[in-house]
């Protein structure tokens, strides 16, 4: 028997100009863990004059996770946060009761031809944190626990496996490790949580009879016990935590246990009552 549950495909998403993958949320799948959404970026390659560039948009309710493998961006928020995002670093940012950002590519970083490749990942608040102070926290690639097991290289993004945690401030138990298996190795998926999932950004990978091909996402059964092998060169990531108990309703840019709160935060959001990003007076308009 098959310890997949659910394999989800990446699906192409256009976000005005750049194309990704989303994976999360889907359709029978909204969450693994804490984890409720999941966009690809890249890989691609920005001529000179052309790059990223999200307006100030808001969220509440959550966390957002940008991991970069290659090339960089720049993050401002309503709390006057203003950082570049370089391969291997976290950025986390706390929307809670609400917040508001960008990520664009400043002109430096637009003045060369550059690739562009990573991850961005929202993580949802338990329902007792979801109205906190917003915060955001840079940690640098230093900053994380890098590690290797049976050949394999490992970070850990964020949470707590194998005998690691990283410094990242979370709400809720959960894993988020970047892997990179040479061809033949194998790998055991932490056991010791409740929802579990894997996406695989390059490779082949063998679970049981299973062979997984490139972007898509592996769901498991709860309590399977899963180990990974390699068919090629593979570079992924697992991640996955509790589970949360209430239903999450999702709207925009905004995650909630309460169906009103979402329809406050579209009001807000429309009047302008969300706080701005210090001189950016540039806004995404909310979806009709």
């Amino acid at each position: 028997m098959s310890v997949i549950s659910l394999t989800i495909p990446a699906r192409s998403k256009d976000l005005g100009g750049f194309t990704v993958g989303r994976i999360l949320p889907f359709a029978k799948r909204h969450l693994v863990g804490p984890f409720i959404f999941l966009d690809h970026m890249g890989p691609a390659v920005f001529s000179a004059g052309q790059g990223m560039d999200v307006r100030p948009h808001p969220h509440i309710g959550l966390a957002t996770v940008t991991y970069l493998f290659e090339g960089s961006m720049y993050h401002r928020d309503s709390l006057g946060s203003e950082q570049e995002i370089l391969p291997g670093a976290v950025n986390w940012m706390t929307a809670g009761r609400g917040i508001t950002h960008s990520e664009r590519n400043n002109e430096a970083q637009k003045a060369q031809t550059r690739n562009m490749h990573g991850l961005q990942s929202w993580v949802a608040l338990p329902k007792e944190f979801e109205e906190v102070e917003p915060e955001f926290h840079h940690h640098d690639a230093a900053s994380l626990p890098r590690f290797e097991l049976n050949k394999v290289a490992l970070t850990l993004i964020a949470g707590t496996a194998y005998g690691h945690t990283a410094p990242v401030k979370i709400y809720s138990p959960l894993f988020y490790v970047e892997a990179r298996m040479p061809a033949g190795t194998q790998l055991q998926v932490p056991a010791d949580y409740a929802e579990r999932a894997l996406y695989l950004i390059s490779g082949e990978l063998n679970i049981g009879d299973d062979v997984i091909q490139p972007l898509c996402m592996p769901v498991f059964a709860e309590g399977a016990n899963v180990v990974i092998t390699a068919r090629s060169d593979t570079h992924l990531v697992l991640l996955g935590g509790a589970t949360l108990p209430e239903e999450r309703f999702i709207f925009w840019n905004f995650v909630s246990t309460s169906q009103a709160r979402i329809e406050q935060a579209k009001s807000d959001w429309k009047a302008g009552r969300f706080a701005k990003v210090p001189g950016d007076d540039e806004f995404i308009p909310l979806p009709e």
